[in-house]
């Protein structure tokens, strides 16, 4: 029979108003009774649904669910919409006539309580809801301090951006491009290239010694001053026998049309100076510098000439681009020659005496946008060694960005840092020539980092962890707060594990985000340690002195892993309390469960519930089914809908609640009995957001008992 459960709902709201201890009927008002006679007066005559009365009459013979509690300590909860039940109506009658402990299903989450948009809080709803239920005698379960979901993700991720650097607009940041210097060279005739005007080197500088006639000559000739676009600062290192005016100095990308040429005078005066020269909007290129001593009668030794460029205050940060690793077995790339294997990791090389050279990173895996970057070598040496190279480049005609560092290879493993400023962009091949060094070499990685200038400053990890410790501070001192001591027990932890990548332990990883992830794991920032460890620190500290602290996690019930989340829970708990400091005191299963028509799935789902409950009894601690519902999923695999039920499958669900909290309290020792939370009281709604349409209720949507009633009251009277 395949039509909606109508009977056992205790013929009318009436009869749950009866049902209520003497403290919770007085607590209703007139209006409720009023409301709830009127919507659910019925009258049940066998002429009416001849058959449903003969199906559900026995269920009227229940009393409500906390009478079948056996023991005074047990926590008998149900998942509660907190605006439903401060209503005093419907919802608070049923919720107070058969449970002694309510749970807020969203209410108490740190999403519903704090604002996205700026991080105020309100816990306006929360008191209401705590002071509403503790002033009907029942107990709160708070639920949930600290989670990834249902999260105010805007704000969190706004605690973390960048910091913005104070800036004083007329500041500049001096970067040293270029350097010619001549403190270190021999004398000798003058070095570049003649313009009539030849000074010698003598002692360092170049020695001018003016002749009255009109005088130039090049200081640094442009095929090694190169300069990007931007605006520069000239610092120019020289002597005079006296001062002298009419001096300058010339710079210019070409000598045609449309080169660029700056002068600016250079303010000579006599000794030992620096001038420092300002050389604004350089639009780039090869830069020649001329000194025009003209006619000035100063005799004049240049010593250095450096150029720095200017830009506003910035932070250079290094953005890794990609790492490129090796496994073991042949050379992995094209041939150039010399093909060293991989062993251990690492490209080895073996020196033969010969020219050598190979390549550790193809230019098809290793696209670079225009800018500066860093190169880091992971790389071993038997001795040290001289002449290395380190080559990367766009191309291998005319037009390609070649560009090489040395790697000055000391013996032992080390890693260099290797710059490469102005990359142009393309597909770059790198490229190690240890050429003739007799030095054997291990490559183990090369990884790649943009330098990026940025007017803001990241965050450190450091700074991150407190800025997130002091955001869970604020929320869970708030949030116990408005508690007022009166909510003892708390998931301060909700579904930390993931159940996909195991650790060297063959332990189940935390979960962390991803890039598709849209909510915020605070482990990613405090740790996998130190998360769970902080948020139970400000529970302690900002809770009542007797809360009870539970890790609260899904599929601990699983057979396709022999409970192996839940072992992995478990060794994770004793990792969370090696620090001497932190406690857990319980472990809550969600049990989210099904009822499975096939009985060999049904009866592995059985002991893995038996087995889930023995592994948790064994810890010691307090033992919570903290979010039971169930659905049902037929011999063919597919979940069924609440309007496709048969009694027989209602019948089997019951059958189901019974095993489940009989088990319950079969296994776990009374002294570790926290108790069970039903988490749907009523069938979920066609439109509902969780198990849509499923009979997971131990009512109907017109809360009617269903058969589920009897076998949770049996499971807990132990029939």
């Amino acid at each position: 029979m395949k039509e909606n459960n109508i009977y056992g709902r205790a013929r009318s709201c009436r009869r749950v108003v009866t049902m209520l201890s003497a403290a919770a009927f007085l607590a209703l008002n007139s209006s409720l009774l009023t409301s709830c006679a009127d919507e659910f007066d019925q009258s049940f005559k066998a002429v009416d649904r001849p058959a449903r009365l003969a199906e559900y009459e026995y269920l009227n013979d229940y009393k409500p669910l906390r009478y079948y509690v056996g023991n005074d300590n047990f926590h008998l909860g149900i998942g509660t919409t907190a605006s439903e039940y401060v209503k005093q109506e419907l919802v608070y009658a049923l919720t107070n006539s058969n449970f002694n402990e309510t749970v807020a299903g969203n209410a108490m989450k740190m999403g519903s309580c704090v604002n996205a948009d700026n991080g105020s809080m309100d816990f306006s709803a929360v008191s209401e809801y705590v002071r509403t239920a503790t002033d009907a005698g029942l107990s709160v379960y708070g639920h949930t301090l600290a989670w990834h979901s249902q999260q105010p993700v805007k704000w969190l991720n706004s605690l973390l951006k960048d910091k913005e650097l104070d800036i004083d607009p007329d500041a500049k940041i001096e970067t040293l491009v270029t350097t010619m210097d001549y403190s270190g060279m021999a004398d000798g005739p003058f070095p570049h290239y003649p313009m009539g005007c030849e000074p010698p080197i003598i002692n360092g500088a170049l020695h001018f010694v003016p002749t009255g006639a009109w005088s130039q000559f090049f200081i640094f000739p442009g095929g090694q001053n190169t300069l990007a676009e931007g605006d520069y600062l000239c610092r120019l290192y020289m002597a005079a026998d006296k001062g002298a005016s009419g001096v300058q100095l010339t710079i210019q990308n070409g000598w045609g049309g449309d080169a660029q040429n700056i002068t600016v005078a250079v303010p000579v005066e006599g000794g030992d100076n620096v001038y420092e020269l300002q050389v604004p909007g350089i639009v780039g290129g090869s830069y020649d510098c001329i000194l025009k001593p003209q006619t000035a009668d100063a005799t004049l030794d240049v010593k250095k000439i450096e150029f720095y460029k200017l830009d506003s205050p910035a932070v250079e940060v290094e953005q890794e681009v990609r790492e490129e690793t090796y496994t073991d077995g042949p050379f992995p790339f094209y041939a150039m020659g010399c093909e060293p294997p991989v062993i251990n990791g690492a490209i080895h090389f073996v020196p033969t005496g010969a020219w050598s050279q190979f390549f550790c990173f193809p230019g098809g895996d290793n696209p670079l946008t225009e800018g500066d970057y860093v190169f880091y070598l992971d790389l071993k040496a038997d001795k040290n060694a001289s002449g290395v190279q380190f080559t990367i480049q766009n191309g291998w005609g005319g037009d390609a960005d070649n560009k090489s560092a040395p790697v000055l290879v000391e013996a032992g493993r080390h890693t260099y840092k290797l710059n490469f400023p102005g990359v142009v962009g393309g597909n770059y091949d790198c490229i190690l020539k240890p050429q003739t060094a007799d030095a054997t070499l291990d490559l183990y990685s090369v990884k790649v980092c943009k330098i990026l200038k940025l007017n803001s400053i990241p965050l450190t990890p450091e700074e991150k962890k407190d800025t997130l410790t002091w955001a869970m501070d604020r929320w869970i001192s708030g949030m116990m707060e408005a508690c007022d001591g009166k909510v003892k027990a708390w998931d301060v932890v909700n579904e930390a594990l993931g159940q996909g990548a195991r650790d060297a332990e063959g332990v189940y990883e935390l979960q962390h985000a991803t890039e598709e992830s849209t909510d915020f794991f605070w482990q990613d920032y405090l740790g996998d340690l130190d998360y769970v460890r902080t948020a139970v620190r400000l529970a302690r500290e900002y809770g009542p002195e007797d809360v009870k602290l539970f890790i609260n996690d899904y599929n601990l019930e699983s057979d396709w892993d022999q409970n192996g989340k839940l072992k992995s829970l478990i060794k994770w708990i004793e990792r969370w309390e090696a620090d001497g400091v932190t406690k857990i005191d319980g472990i809550g299963s969600q049990m989210h469960i099904s009822c499975y028509a096939n009985s060999q799935t049904q009866e592995s789902k059985k002991q893995a519930i038996t087995n889930m409950l023995t592994l948790m009894a064994g810890t010691g601690k307090l033992v919570r089914i903290s979010e039971l519902d169930m659905g049902y999923v037929d011999a063919d695999g597919n979940t069924v809908n609440t309007t496709d039920m048969t009694e027989e499958q209602h019948h089997q669900m019951a059958d189901l609640y019974q095993f489940v909290i009989s088990e319950y309290l079969r296994i776990v020792p009374v002294s570790q009995q926290w108790g069970i939370c039903q988490w749907c009281a009523t069938d979920s709604p066609a439109d509902s957001g969780w198990r849509k349409g499923e009979p997971v209720g131990l009512w109907d949507l017109q809360y009617y008992r269903k058969h589920t009633y009897a076998g949770f009251a049996n499971g807990l009277s132990g029939k």
